[in-house]
């Protein structure tokens, strides 16, 4: 035990800054230079924010990181949003829809608006922005929001229709995706939008340095009226205990994703204020499905029994959410009875089990990235099963290879995240667990025909309280086979200058600079 308590005091000094899946890892990117000053400059109302890594790129269509999407999220505008308080969808660049049948959604858009190059967002644009995030040539990361489009078409001006292949019920959801938003069609034909965004939002791109800033700017005409703010500024600032010192001084105004073991000196920062709310991250240990031993319910039992996610959550200095259910409280599907359906902390019926099986025996095999929060649960973990019994040998790889192993089923046991920036339940489950991404983002390998039928029977009504139903029996499903284990749920954080008013954190993560002023 006294291993298990240091690993886990250091892992409270290292916990992720990240909340996403594989989309969260930013990769080299290349962009226009510009001002590289992050500092104060002569506009009246600025905000800088200070992020560990630089962008992937500028393009919500080719790109599915969470440093780019906050900035995207800033230029770009999508035809729906998921209202942060309520979670409720409501249009934004839509005006209404109707469903005249369960295959087909006639959407209204809203009239007069223009990207920020003066070209109209119309139904034209609408067009061209999902066929090319759906056709397989442009091999977009988050292609499979749409893949249960089959046709869509202009109506009018002002009106697009979308046929689906089958009932779709979170379509609504997909298309509030960060990356189903608007591009402007005659941008993307004449310049690079990984480089040179255009699109209907608030503020409009000025310049990036690559690797220390990019720079926006107020759009003057934005249809919404024009914003208070009239520059942001996303500075790369790689160490997190840097970006601290820089909010303290006020070089930098906002910084997101806490981390745990500087919450207490980040909150006695004069004029610092501090945000904490729940959010739709999970993070889960998760057995490789294909191997016969774990197919043993008994198995996976013991490994369940041998793990104290209670103890482990109450250190977290409330940036996590403690709930046996895989689809969390901020997630459309989630049912509070699904919070302890899990299988209990009980050492000594893991002791137990793995000693009349014989399950110590075989050595275990767990896999993980080579983050520090996912190496640290893991040597917590590996602690835990070792009381109980258990042989466990861990791997570590880095970030790519890590997904690409997970996806080829090299591995026993692993650790893995899922952001859920849709917030709805199908979009964790059929992902994840559906039999149909076996080898692809099913990295659980995970294969359970009753399991797939509920999925796919959430996934093909457009009656909600149904898919409510449904998602909640998936979920106890899955949870009554112990076909994964939730470690915690994520909650979304952030520090900002007490200067600043008007900042909502959604519960995925994300955030908009529509409404924010400096005061």
């Amino acid at each position: 035990m006294k291993k298990y308590w240091l690993v886990l005091l250091a892992f409270f000094g290292i916990l992720v800054l990240s909340a996403c899946s594989e989309s969260t890892i930013p990769e080299g990117a290349e962009g226009s230079g510009g001002d590289s000053s992050g500092g104060s400059s002569d506009v009246d109302q600025e905000i800088i924010y200070a992020s560990t890594t630089d962008a992937v790129g500028l393009s919500p269509i080719m790109t599915n990181d969470s440093v780019s999407s906050s900035v995207t999220e800033q230029v770009y505008e999508k035809l729906f949003v998921r209202n942060p308080e309520t979670m409720e969808i409501e249009p934004m660049l839509a005006e209404s829809y109707e469903t005249p049948d369960d295959l087909t959604w006639v959407i209204t858009l809203k009239e007069g608006i223009e990207f920020q190059d003066g070209t109209p967002f119309n139904a034209e644009a609408v067009k061209y922005t999902f066929d090319k995030l759906r056709d397989p040539e442009t091999a977009a990361p988050r292609a499979s929001l749409l893949e249960p489009v089959d046709e869509i078409t202009v109506v009018d001006e002002n009106t697009v229709e979308i046929k689906t292949k089958y009932p779709y019920g979170p379509l609504l959801a997909a298309l509030s995706h960060s990356n189903a938003a608007i591009v402007s069609p005659t941008a993307d034909q004449e310049q690079d939008l990984m480089q040179e965004p255009v699109g209907t939002g608030p503020f409009k791109f000025s310049s990036w340095a690559t690797g220390d800033q990019v720079v926006l700017e107020k759009n003057e005409d934005y249809w919404g009226g024009a914003p208070e703010l009239d520059r942001v500024v996303f500075k790369v600032v790689p160490e997190t205990s840097t970006a601290i010192s820089m909010l303290q001084t006020g070089e930098v105004n906002f910084l997101d994703a806490l981390p745990t073991e500087q919450i207490s000196r980040i909150e006695s920062i004069d004029n610092v204020e501090v945000t904490k709310q729940d959010g739709t991250p999970v993070y889960y240990l998760t057995f490789n499905h294909s191997k016969d031993r774990n197919q043993d319910p008994d198995f996976r039992k013991a490994v369940a029994s041998a793990i104290d996610r209670d103890a482990f959550v109450a250190n977290l200095n409330d940036l996590g959410v403690r709930s046996d259910s895989i689809l969390g409280p901020q997630v459309f599907g989630y049912d509070e009875s699904a919070d302890d359906a899990g299988t209990p902390y009980d050492p000594e019926m893991a002791k137990q089990l793995v000693e009349e099986n014989g399950y110590g025996d075989e050595p275990i095999k767990l896999l993980s990235a080579n983050r520090d929060n996912f190496i640290l649960m893991a040597e917590i973990v590996q602690s835990q099963l070792t009381e109980a019994g258990f042989t466990v040998e861990i791997e570590t790889m880095e970030w790519a290879t890590f997904l690409d192993t997970a996806r080829s089923g090299e591995y026993d046991l692993t650790f893995l995240s899922w952001s859920n920036v849709t917030g709805d339940g199908s979009e964790m489950l059929y992902p994840n667990f559906h039999s149909d991404n076996i080898g692809a983002s099913n990295r659980a390998q995970y294969n359970n025909p009753e399991f797939d039928e509920l999925v796919e029977a959430s996934r093909t009504t457009i009656d909600q309280e149904e898919r409510q139903s449904i998602l909640n029996e998936a979920n106890q499903l899955m949870l009554a086979e112990d076909a994964a284990i939730v470690m915690y749920h994520g909650v979304v954080t952030s520090a900002t200058d007490q200067s600043i008013q008007g900042l909502q954190m959604d519960p995925n993560g994300q955030w908009s600079l529509y409404n924010v002023t400096r005061e």
